[in-house]
């Protein structure tokens, strides 16, 4: 087994799917499928339930799960040790994020970062927080912004900032509510809602927040993409919950909640103790805010 195919492995486990697999990995799926075969053929097991709708564990692939994080977890412990001898010479830091970061500009920081240590490798991960939350655990990851409540967090993660951001009912242009001062969430049921797909960290925050204004949305359109939500939200298919700077930055009208408390919280975390590699750690001192000017 060599540590590129159990990378791939673990990836299809956590999106259960190859092609967005191979997006995270940043290679072709013709090239992870390959990983796939070759690895089950070593094992002499087959590693998924493949189906036309859905790519699932089995149960081979369920034993090795385990297994696999913790070979890997081993092997970026090892990298951290060699790169605190080697100090920013080389070294590797992973990194995951959700969709809608509006506190910091991160693509600047990581250009920032790459041309400071341009021997330094950066893996960047998009997913639902409760797989970036295990990749965390496992080691898969050094860091990553987490849109959840940080009591919410395994005791085995460390808060290392956190941030809460106002929500809004995203509106377009031409939508009555547009020129509201603001708007009870309950007087919306009539409304067709646009939202993303279950499971991201701000649907979860949207969820409990509709359930506790008493607000059963009739959602009409799920997606994965901000930019295509914002597009469907434009065009007057739908309302959608999001927080105040997304809204403003897709062009569109956020309207206050009025209410209920209506906010979300996003936390860099990262694993107890995993600051010890110092690629992080100087990818830590870009993206702690700076002192007060």
């Amino acid at each position: 087994m060599e540590l590129r195919q159990l990378s791939h492995f673990l990836a299809v486990a956590r999106r259960r799917s190859f092609t967005l697999a191979a997006h995270d990995v940043n290679v072709v799926q013709s090239s992870l499928s390959a990983s796939i075969r070759q690895l089950e053929r070593e094992l002499g097991a087959t590693l998924f339930d493949r189906t036309t709708r859905r790519v699932e564990l089995s149960p081979a692939g369920r034993a090795l799960l385990p297994i696999a994080r913790h070979i890997l977890a081993d092997a970026r412990a090892a990298r951290a040790e060699i790169s605190a001898v080697q100090g920013l010479l080389r070294g590797q830091v992973a990194l995951g994020t959700i969709q809608m970061l509006t506190w910091i500009d991160l693509p600047e920081v990581l250009a920032r970062f790459t041309k400071a240590y341009p021997g330094v490798e950066i893996s960047l991960l998009e997913a639902p927080v409760d797989e970036m939350i295990e990749a965390l655990r496992s080691g898969e990851l050094d860091l990553a912004y987490l849109a959840c409540g940080v009591d919410e967090l395994p005791a085995a993660l460390t808060v290392i900032d956190s941030d809460t951001e106002p929500l809004a009912v995203a509106a377009g242009p031409g939508h009555p509510l547009a020129g509201q001062p603001g708007v009870r969430l309950a007087d919306l049921e009539a409304e067709p809602f646009v939202e993303f797909q279950a499971g991201t960290g701000l649907q979860t925050v949207v969820d409990r927040l509709c359930h506790d204004a008493g607000l059963k949305r009739r959602i009409v359109l799920r997606t994965t993409q901000l930019e295509l939500l914002a597009s469907l939200v434009r065009h007057g298919l739908g309302l959608a919950v999001l927080p105040v700077g997304v809204a403003h930055q897709a062009g569109l009208t956020a309207v206050p909640i009025i209410g209920n408390t209506a906010d979300r919280t996003v936390a860099l975390v990262t694993r107890a103790g995993h600051d010890s590699n110092p690629a992080v750690r100087a990818l830590l001192d870009l993206l702690r805010p700076g002192p007060a000017g």
